[in-house]
């Protein structure tokens, strides 16, 4: 395989390359890879270096990060270590990849998810700089952050600097939705106790690691920020390419729904995988048409349009392999948002649960394990079950707002 070739397939392997921002917003904005390329190049040069990617590790020129580290001539790239669904995005949530063949003019390639999910000692040998730089999606359970933190645990334990390439948040900085994760249900869908939404950059949650000493060992870190992004844009304010951050997020409003919508992975419910518009499609066999009349009239969701939808589930290579009620027609809602900044997705999310529940509740099942993980505590399992009421839960989540507002201060990087 060319390096061209890889180019391509970084590119356009996971069909979402089209951007949606203003020219000349891509000017004004720069990530921390170009701004590392650019301004800070002497922090780097004549290390040995492991870089921590995938397919959304591009310039503003669209050109991946391994492709410029490589093209300069004191700087060795010696490792590249891979998140879950692979460097190239190439496959489905919760499938192993293994780079066990040289990729033909890169490194040698490694991925952490699978049995290996944080770099040992032996993998490290001989590095002297760790590089992060991965596009984050700016939810709790999304896997890359869960990487974030096991690589820098590993880079301290060997006394390896950190260095990350800031990136900016697609949902922008200011919302925080969701319940602050308790540490009973840590796993590897949600390993810090953040929200939801929880509103940082990838930068600035490494700061908020390190900080709070959420992991064993403490590397030192460097950050190298962006610049011209604040916390009221989304991605789309920035001008960059979206490219899909993993194979079921194809756009940034399936971004923004997701955090909500990621809940009902954890019923018998599909999430809509399996489709073309999966976390907006939502349905069952089963599922009452009700459904969607009833959220279509609930004044208390902003921000949002129901549409009554049925949907037939099918594998999609590298997306989906064993979606939900696979070649079963499906009866639910397309959820679709009107004004993101009025949007709530958690409350959406909790209120089309609730709300299925109450129409069918003999139809329902609760992955109650999978479903506390995802929400970080056991309340929702509690509500959908009749132990706790839908205001006690609603309550708790603005608690958990406020004090989660005040907790990352000092780790915020933007205005």
């Amino acid at each position: 395989m060319t390096r061209l070739l890889l180019i391509i397939l970084t590119l356009f392997l996971n069909m979402g390359f089209t951007n949606t921002g203003d020219a000349q917003k891509t000017n004004l904005f720069r990530t921390g890879l170009d701004n590392l390329l650019d301004h800070n190049l002497d922090k780097i040069r004549g290390k040995e270096i492991a870089l921590v990617t995938n397919q959304s590790g591009i310039d503003n020129n669209g050109i991946p990060n391994y492709q410029r580290l490589m093209a300069i001539d004191d700087v060795h790239l010696k490792t590249i270590f891979s998140p879950e669904h692979g460097l190239f995005g190439e496959v489905a949530a919760g499938e192993k990849v293994n780079y066990s063949k040289s990729l033909n003019d890169l490194p040698k390639v490694i991925s952490l998810y699978g049995k290996i999910k944080k770099p040992s000692t032996e993998m490290l040998q001989g590095i002297s700089c760790i590089i992060y730089d991965i596009q984050d999606v700016g939810a709790r359970f999304y896997t890359y952050i869960t990487t974030l933190g096991l690589v820098m645990e590993a880079a301290g334990e060997n006394g390896i600097p950190v260095m990350v390439l800031d990136r900016p948040n697609p949902l922008g900085g200011e919302k925080i939705e969701g319940p602050i994760l308790d540490l009973n249900y840590q796993s590897f869908v949600g390993y810090y106790p953040i929200p939801i939404r929880y509103g940082m950059t990838i930068g600035e949650l490494a700061k908020m690691i390190v900080g709070e000493d959420w992991i064993k060992t403490i590397p030192e870190l460097d950050v190298i920020e962006m610049t011209g992004w604040n916390r009221s844009m989304y991605f789309d304010d920035t001008g960059l390419p979206w490219i899909n951050p993993s194979p079921n997020i194809p756009d940034l409003e399936t971004a923004i729904i997701y955090p909500g919508m990621c809940m009902v992975e954890g019923t018998n419910i599909s999430e809509g995988r399996g489709t073309e518009h999966p976390f907006k499609y939502i349905g069952a066999p089963w599922m009452a048409e009700e459904v969607c009349m009833d959220l279509q009239g609930m004044k208390k969701l902003k921000g949002e349009k129901f549409k009554k939808r049925k949907f037939r589930p099918r594998p999609i290579k590298g997306v989906t392999n064993s979606p939900k009620h696979d070649g079963k027609s499906c009866i639910g809602f397309e959820v679709r948002v009107k004004d993101r900044d009025q949007y709530n997705s958690v409350l959406v999310g909790v209120q089309a649960l609730y709300t299925a529940r109450n129409l069918v509740p003999w139809k329902i099942q609760l992955k109650k394990g999978h479903l506390n993980r995802l929400w970080g505590n056991k309340q929702l399992t509690q509500v959908l079950s009749d132990k706790l009421t839908l205001k006690e839960l609603l309550a708790t989540l603005d608690k958990d707002k406020t004090t989660f507002l005040q907790k990352r201060r000092p780790y915020l990087l933007y205005e």
